[in-house]
């Protein structure tokens, strides 16, 4: 209770004005965070460091962030491709969060640490076929995970290397997503086309597109999405998002992968 005392209370609902989203923050790693904010600086592939209050998060952590010293207090991975997890974590970190478990059984995660609450939603994978690649129908059942930081009030999601459309069971699980990290790729992970409904779905006031491997692909999503969202490219790797900034409409934001550096 003492710990969710010092969090704005999160219900996983959007409470966005009317503010444009230009209007975001924008600050660096490590540098003090607004106690009603939360820093999002996109690294790499699906690394995304999260700060909220003296709480830091790196999501689909591969072992590698920059040229920095800097650590996080968590970090969290998934098992579908080596670029999205490590079994070498840095010494500093203080919890290792598998976005999997024993076969068939996943792993359940609600990390409290104050100014954040850390959880997951197990969702399955593709089964490898041994050379590299994920083919067929098969699947090994809550095999990854989805990721969800309660912060500032915010619900942000970082939907992993998911392989398959949310059930409505897990859709009730993750919640209201103000943020959304989405991998867009349309092949490693869900079509195209699949992940355009599931983020139509979640209709987050802020949607970051990640897991991409060409401007091209990118393009490709943002067009299909542009009818319903607004697309803005801040020419960053990072926002301060905090409740009374989220834009009024629901938002692409583009943000540019930067390693981190000392």
């Amino acid at each position: 209770m003492a710990q969710e005392a010092e969090r704005i209370p999160s219900h996983c609902r959007s409470l966005a004005g009317d503010t444009a989203p230009e209007r975001l923050w924008q600050a660096s790693v490590g540098a003090p965070v607004p106690d009603d904010a939360v820093r999002i600086h996109f690294i790499d592939h699906a690394m995304f460091a999260i700060e909220a209050g003296d709480v830091s998060v790196v999501t689909d952590y591969n072992g590698y962030i920059g040229d920095t010293l800097w650590a996080p207090d968590v970090v969290t991975m998934n098992q579908a491709h080596s670029s999205h997890y490590t079994n070498n974590v840095h010494g500093d970190v203080a919890h290792i969060l598998e976005g999997w478990g024993a076969y068939g059984e996943g792993a359940e995660h609600d990390l409290d640490l104050g100014a954040m609450r850390v959880r997951n939603v197990p969702t399955d994978i593709r089964l490898g076929n041994g050379n590299g690649t994920r083919e067929g129908g098969a699947r090994e059942p809550n095999g990854n995970s989805i990721f969800i930081f309660e912060a500032g009030g915010l619900c942000i999601g970082h939907l992993g290397h998911l392989h398959h459309e949310p059930t409505e069971e897990q859709y009730a699980a993750i919640g209201r997503l103000d943020v959304v990290m989405a991998p867009v790729d349309g092949g490693y992970t869900v079509p195209r086309e699949v992940m355009m409904r599931i983020v139509e779905r979640f209709r987050s006031s802020i949607v970051i597109p990640m897991h991409y491997f060409s401007r091209y692909g990118l393009n490709d999503f943002l067009s299909g999405m542009g009818d319903d969202f607004a697309v803005v490219e801040p020419h960053g790797s990072e926002l301060l998002v905090s409740l009374d900034r989220l834009p009024g409409q629901p938002t692409i934001m583009v943000l540019e992968p930067q390693f981190l550096s000392d």
